[in-house]
Parts: C-alpha cells; structure tokens; sequence
C-alpha cells in the first residue's frame, strides 16, 4: 500500500505511481531529486504532492533482455550506468555520458529518469541516447508506451510525455562491437555542457553522431552520417561539421555565445570521430 506523509507518496508498484499521478495532475513524480529538488528550494515549482519512485524496484538497475537489448531503469543512478559492467559496444557512448554529468555527489543522487524528463539541452544524456538509437519506455495509467529518444526530446524543456506519465526505462540496442564516446565541451569540469557531441562507430565504419547544447533538442543529420561512414578525413569530418553547423539553434548564454556553440562542434565532432576510431582500435587488440 502507498503512505502519504504530508504530500509525500510512496507506492511500491509503477502501477500505483501512475494512478497517484492520474488522480493528482498537480504531483510531480520524484526521482533522484537533483533537479527536481533545486526547482522545489528555488521555487520554480510547487506542486501539491510528490510521488517518490525510490520504493519501486521494477525501474531500478541495469540488464540484459532476452533479444540482447540493453534495459536501463529510470531510477537507476548515473554511478550505476556510469560503471555498467556490460559490454555495450557502441552503445557505450551512454555509459561515457554518464561518467561526466557534474560530480561525484550528483552522480550518487541523480537517475537517468529523472534527468532525461526535464530535457535541460545541456545535460549530457540527451545527445547520448539519439547517437545511441535508444527507446524511451513511458508508463501511464492507460499502459505502457515507446518512443525513440530523438522523438522524446520535443523543445526546450519539453519532452513526448503526456500528463500523468513517467519515464520507466530506458532501453539500448544490442550491443554490436563497436565503440561509443561522449566528447563534451564546459566552461569548469562538472558544469552544463557549452556543446557536446556523442558518436557512435561500429566496425564496418558506420557512425552515427549527436549534437549537444546547440539548440532545443539534440541535433542529427543523416547526410553527416552518411558522409562520415564512407569517409573520416579531416576534409569529411568538417563538411559533416557545416552540415551540422546549418541545424544548430543554440542560445547566447553564460556558458557561450551562439557563435561561439557553432564554431565548437566541428571541432568536438573531430575529436569525437578520433576517439571512437581509437577506441574501436583498442577494442580490436583486446
């Protein structure tokens, strides 16, 4: 059974949380409370009650489904998928992600369903989960339903879920032997990414890479892909970088002007082709 205690519920079945959210519109579902924690203190927000996720182990952790698909529970900490065991190949593009959003304590706190459902563009997982071709699992009181990440990250600040919904997973493609990394550009280590960019490479040489920080979702360009799969000279790598160049949307803020964003992601997008090439080398001689 739930127990409320001034406005604090507790439901031990994502059931019973997502028919706590339907009766209450004005709940806000609690997660890790990194964010939604900070938003409460500075009263960004108030809502009339929080529904707590901490009692409910169906969300929690990380494994392996029968299709080899990768399962990733919306309260599962940053720590846990930062340190995932798994060998999640290019997929692991989300497992670097993690390892750098902010620092040790927020990393204890945080999960990667509370994080994802603010769509902060500047977070770390965002361009991570597109470059990864992840599904985003949602839970209502009307059931379960998927969408892909790039569908799930709709503008600024706002994602597919309807009201009364939840993030309940996160779910991976198998992974492939492939190489996945997360090069991310900020003013001190720990901070909002300035731009980001997440890239994916698999051993027949195709990539898939994102774009963080650099407008209201995560950028992608199936031209830049293709580009990058038959060719990653430098000379390729920059056109790839134009063509991501043209989709940016980025706002001037404390953390860059807009220009400064774009003239960034050529560069991390570089950087980011580099270090897969390397990683998948390193991984073929282990």
């Amino acid at each position: 059974m739930s127990t409320a205690l001034q406005g604090l519920y507790r439901p031990r079945t994502l059931d019973e949380a997502t028919a706590l959210l339907a009766q209450d519109p004005e709940a806000k579902p609690l997660s890790g409370g990194a964010t939604l924690v900070a938003m409460l203190n500075a009263r960004v927000i108030e809502p009339a009650a929080l529904v707590s996720l901490a009692d409910i182990d169906e969300i929690k952790g990380i494994s392996q489904l029968p299709d080899g698909r990768i399962r990733i529970g919306a309260f599962t900490r940053h720590r846990e998928t930062a340190t995932c065991a798994l060998d999640l190949g290019s997929q692991a593009v989300v497992r670097h992600a993690a390892s750098q959003i902010a620092n040790a304590t927020v990393r204890n706190m945080g999960t990667i369903g509370g994080s994802i459902s603010f769509a902060d563009p500047g977070l770390d997982y965002p361009p991570a989960l597109v470059a990864a071709g992840a599904t985003i699992e949602l839970a209502g009181s009307g059931g379960r339903r998927s969408v892909s990440a790039a569908a799930f990250f709709v503008d600024w600040y706002l994602t597919a879920l309807e009201p009364g919904e939840l993030v309940s997973a996160v779910i991976l493609p198998a992974p492939d032997r492939g190489a996945g990394v997360y090069i991310k550009h900020a003013r001190v280590a720990g901070d909002y990414a300035t731009a980001s960019v997440a890239a994916c490479l698999v051993p027949d040489g195709a990539m898939r890479v994102a774009v963080g920080a650099c407008g209201p979702t995560p950028l992608r360009s199936d031209e830049a892909d293709a580009l990058l799969a038959g060719d990653k000279s430098d000379a390729a790598i920059a056109r790839a970088g134009e063509l991501l160049v043209e989709l940016a949307d980025p706002l001037d803020d404390v953390r860059g002007s807009a220009d400064y964003r774009r003239r960034l992601i050529p560069r991390l997008l570089l950087r980011a082709v580099r270090s897969a090439e390397a990683a998948l080398q390193e991984r073929s001689f282990s």
